[in-house]
């Protein structure tokens, strides 16, 4: 049976390290500093500016920035797990 788990607390910690807590009682500090220092897009990189990125808010058990302008996959974060290493560019 899969289980729907939902974010229940948000707490900034640091520049950009969130304590995220879910509603299954597991606890994840997330570092998102890394991802987006290496995004090449311009909209997630604008999240490096402290105040924008302490702007976040839980809805309906995500969490989001702005009008969804930067959120991530729930298992991404549950699961700190915000990059995936690299990925295939072509195909033979």
């Amino acid at each position: 049976m899969n289980q729907v788990v939902n974010i229940c607390s948000a707490e900034q910690i640091d520049s950009y390290l969130l304590r995220l807590k879910f509603d299954d009682g597991k606890e994840q500090i997330i570092d998102f500093k890394g991802f987006l220092m290496r995004s090449p897009h311009p909209d997630i990189r604008a999240y490096l500016d402290s105040a924008k990125f302490s702007d976040y808010r839980i809805e309906y058990g995500e969490l989001v920035w702005g009008d969804y302008e930067l959120c991530f996959p729930m298992i991404d974060l549950y699961m700190n797990r915000l990059e995936h290493g690299t990925y295939i560019e072509s195909a033979a």
